[in-house]
């Protein structure tokens, strides 16, 4: 099955919102094994949206729309493919009802446009919006598909997620089980991840393998079909291990997590606490900690160590390390990973000092890091960063490799 996304709403096309629905959309019909091959936005303009119906139907057997079906004049997405279609609109009673109550609850006078929200095209079922007012509904004719899907994300994303999928997958008749797993690596790059995978990607038929960069990680998606789950599982356990013996010093974690977030879990298991000091990281590090639920269990505290200054004074670093060796050296980094976790009677100490940029400091180009890492009864390490990016680009990808080399120490 082949599918096209049309996101209806001017914002789209002004630029006030991202087109998030689609994103979304894509990565659950792929899941399923449905194809997509066109994301389409058009404005509130029903004779521009009636020309795009009539193109996605010349091109893919499903059409899912988002947004257009609220109460104002300008939601206009159900009218127009009625209208395309030749179909007519009808009351959803239950619908109707979940509106009035909702009005009756919060004590508002519901105005007549409201009831335009429980219209659905005639034959069609409805989906349930478990977080709004409008319904879904999928809606069949002469052997293509259409689903309607409200455009605010928190309604479409669990309608589409609960109802919407399995329609599809009725839709499809579906008999084999689409088994996903995603491989979150960091520390190489998705060209050399490539490469050293190439024999593997070049014969995959089932499952699946595929490569994804963003945000300074590099993602695999693996994808298994067959009738049994555990088949499909098994088929997903035998390809990682595969993946595992080429490249499997980098992989970190699966599906949703973070560097961070397994980084915490592993220092929370073995009861470990964590300080820092940080100078062009400025607290990025402590923030991404703190961002996370329970991160009082490990973080200790830090110091935002900006000026040498503060480095002599708060973290005492040696007045001959500064001269010596200067701030942005693998000497200053151990003395402040030791020195805070001294300070924090901390288990772990961990440093950040650099040049983030855009100017050199000295003759040290933008994007010269260490970080230091004191621990245990074991020397201090420091690890040398050598990057290239903008400056807050440069901050951000050493927090992650902060992690990066505390999910190594650790994760055995």
């Amino acid at each position: 099955m082949n599918a096209e996304i049309i996101a209806v709403g001017s914002e789209l096309l002004l630029g006030q919102i991202a087109n998030t629905n689609a994103q979304f959309i894509s990565e659950r019909l792929a899941e399923v094994g449905v194809n997509v091959f066109y994301h389409t936005s058009v404005g509130d303009n029903p004779a521009r949206l009636e020309e795009v119906i009539k193109h996605a139907e010349e091109r893919a057997d499903l059409l899912i729309f988002t947004g257009g079906l609220g109460p104002t004049k300008d939601d206009l997405t159900k009218e127009t493919i009625a209208r395309s279609l030749g179909v007519s609109l009808s009351m959803d009673e239950e619908a109707m009802d979940s509106i009035r109550a909702y009005f009756e609850k919060v004590g508002r006078v519901m105005t007549p446009n409201n009831e335009k929200q429980a219209l659905i095209l005639e034959g069609s079922v409805p989906l349930k919006n478990d977080f709004g007012m409008a319904p879904g509904m999928v809606f069949q004719q002469s052997g293509k598909a259409y689903i309607l899907l409200p455009g605010p994300p928190s309604e479409m994303r669990p309608m589409f997620s609960t109802y919407g999928v399995p329609a599809v997958m009725r839709l499809m008749k579906r008999k084999e089980v689409i088994h996903s797993r995603v491989l979150r690596f960091f520390g190489i790059g998705e060209s050399q991840l490539e490469a050293d995978l190439e024999e593997l990607i070049d014969r995959q038929t089932n499952p699946t393998i595929a490569p994804l960069a963003g945000d300074g990680e590099v993602t695999l998606r693996l994808t298994a079909k067959h009738e049994s789950k555990d088949v499909a599982e098994t088929l997903l356990n035998e390809l990682e291990s595969e993946i595992r013996q080429t490249v499997g010093e980098y992989l970190y974690g699966y599906d949703q997590d973070s560097l961070e977030g397994v980084g915490f879990r592993l220092l929370k298991e073995k009861g470990l606490t964590l300080a820092a000091a940080e100078s062009l990281t400025a607290g990025l590090f402590q923030s991404s900690l703190a961002s996370i639920a329970g991160a009082s269990s490990v973080l200790e505290g830090g110091v935002v160590c900006y000026q040498d200054s503060v480095k002599r004074n708060v973290l005492n670093v040696r007045e001959e390390t500064l001269k010596n060796y200067g701030a942005v050296s693998r000497e200053c980094a151990i003395e402040l990973a030791a020195n805070v976790r001294t300070l924090f009677k901390s288990d772990i100490g961990i440093s950040f000092t650099g040049v983030a940029g855009p100017e050199a400091q000295g003759d040290l180009p933008p994007g010269t890091v260490w970080i230091g890492i004191a621990s245990g009864d074991e020397e201090p390490r420091a690890y040398k960063l050598t990057l290239a990016g903008s400056r807050n680009g440069n901050r951000s990808r050493t927090v992650k490799y902060g992690w990066h080399y505390l999910v190594k120490e650790y994760k055995a």
